[in-house]
């Protein structure tokens, strides 16, 4: 068995050498053999709600503010669930879908973990 790092962006344990890089082949991730302990540092961005609360994936949060859909006449009104969020990057640093609306993205700002 290789020595190998596992993936940091998938964490699969089937990558591989390619010259100076290392190479997931499930999700075609690619690093520098030395650079490893760099992008996992990096990749730990903390997500905060409005009220300071640490957001994880798979938390429900709660809408504080009505928030009008861009390109729809549809709005989220206060208080609407949210559950099982996925962190992203970005300006709009939450994926998620609400019942009677669809898959969006909000802003950490404008909810509250439950």
């Amino acid at each position: 068995m290789s020595n190998l790092p596992s993936c940091p962006q998938c964490h699969s344990e089937l990558t591989y050498e390619d010259g100076e890089l290392v190479i997931c082949p499930e999700c075609g991730h690619e690093w520098a053999k030395n650079s490893v302990a760099a992008e996992d540092s990096e990749q730990t961005k903390h997500v905060r709600d409005a009220v300071g609360n640490l957001l994880a994936d798979g938390d429900t949060v709660t809408v504080i503010k009505d928030l009008k859909v861009k390109g729809s006449s549809l709005v989220v009104k206060v208080g609407t669930k949210v559950k099982n969020i996925r962190l992203v990057d970005g300006d709009h640093d939450i994926d998620c879908k609400i019942d009677g609306i669809g898959a969006m993205q909000l802003k950490s700002e404008f909810v509250k973990k439950v």
